[in-house]
């Protein structure tokens, strides 16, 4: 079994409130849990308006899937930056 965990950190300069932020980040999420069906969350910088980070966790059986896999949504976050902006990603696979 082959686990890919990602740190995504991303940027939205338009926001002016937590509020604003959670809303965007909300949306990211769903759109990405329900179209690649993986976990993901915001782990960090719970409390600054305009930055998020994302924690993302994929399993498969082949260490390949979760490399495409995990770029295959990166790229997918890429296309879909007009509310925000990706900053960085990175990406560690764990063999159990």
């Amino acid at each position: 079994m082959y686990i890919g965990i990602s740190t995504i950190t991303i940027h939205i300069p338009a926001s002016q409130s937590l509020k604003n932020k959670r809303k965007v980040v909300k949306m990211l999420c769903d759109k990405i849990s329900h179209r690649y069906n993986v976990s993901i969350a915001e782990i960090d910088a719970h409390d600054l308006w305009q930055k998020a980070v994302l924690g993302m966790a994929y399993v498969s059986n082949q260490a390949a899937q979760v490399d495409k896999t995990i770029a295959t949504i990166i790229n997918y976050i890429t296309s879909l930056s007009g509310d925000f902006h990706l900053l960085d990603h990175q990406l560690e696979i764990i063999t159990a």
